[in-house]
């Protein structure tokens, strides 16, 4: 069974299981030294959209180019933290047509992509995520009328990137996954409802089902997952849920104990010994 501990470390603080197979780093991802290069199998993980959500430590608002520099940035210090063969599941949405007017529809998916690519990141596929709970419109450009009408897919994209190799050699070697998930899931198109934010109490918080199948699909059991902006913790629950060992990087110290309080009522992990089938 676990026990939990909290480091304290200047102002940053970590919640841990006694084994390490679990770890909340209270930290911003660009600065944080806390994790090793070449350690992390997989990461998982949906950073903020720049839509003006209203998170507790991050501005969400910032001019695109901004935005840009900063998914510059992240995706560097992530690309150095992976084995040769480790892999990146980055849910983002495809455009961008809300947060700041003056900016427009930007091409989120295709801007991203390139910048990746750009710091050393081989792309792979494209995932897209049929959200059937979208929330009803209420943006229609010019209705009725060819002069400026809207164009929005309900959509979001999951996107596979690798380091080096797309074959994956490290790790235990042992999968999870079943015959029926994997026949599922290598089809591009996920069909699955999104998260109640007021349910969880995070502004923009991903479903388990996401991680899930992320984890089972690209990642060996007791592998090291990673999810650089943990918000409430989805990724470690399914990370405990699973068989992996996860680690999450917040800023924001409330997220952080909402990641913890999740961690102990839906991912069990005092409640449960973690073992390799």
């Amino acid at each position: 069974m676990y026990s939990q501990r909290e480091i304290i470390s200047g102002e940053r603080i970590s919640f841990k299981t006694d084994d390490g197979r679990v770890v909340i780093i209270n930290d911003d991802f660009l600065s944080t030294n806390m994790i090793q290069s070449d350690s992390i199998d997989l990461i998982v993980t949906s950073p903020p959209y720049n839509v003006d959500i209203h998170y507790g430590s991050y501005k969400d608002d910032i001019p695109y180019e901004k935005y840009l520099e900063f998914t510059e940035k992240w995706l560097s210090k992530a690309f150095e933290l992976v084995k040769p063969d480790g892999r990146l599941c980055l849910n983002i949405p495809l455009d961008k047509s809300k947060g700041r007017r003056e900016e427009g529809f930007q091409s989120v998916y295709a801007d991203v992509v390139s910048i990746a690519k750009k710091v050393g990141w081989k792309y792979f596929s494209t995932i897209v995520w049929n959200e059937s709970n979208i929330s009803r419109r209420t943006a229609w450009g010019s209705w009725l009328n060819a002069s400026a009408p809207y164009v929005i897919a309900p959509v979001e994209v999951i996107v596979v990137f690798y380091k080096k190799h797309w074959k994956k050699t490290s790790g235990s070697g042992v999968s999870d996954i079943t015959r029926e998930e994997f026949i599922e899931w290598t089809n591009g198109l996920w069909t699955f409802p999104g998260e109640n934010r007021k349910k969880i109490g995070h502004p923009a918080p991903f479903p388990l089902e996401l991680p899930k199948r992320c984890i089972k699909l690209f990642s060996f059991v007791d592998d090291v997952v990673l999810d650089p902006f943990l918000g409430s913790g989805t990724t470690l629950i399914a990370c405990s849920l699973l068989n992996r060992r996860g680690t999450g990087v917040e800023v924001d110290r409330k997220y952080c104990e909402l990641a913890k309080n999740r961690l102990i009522k839906e991912g069990k992990i005092f409640q449960r010994e973690l073992t390799v089938e």
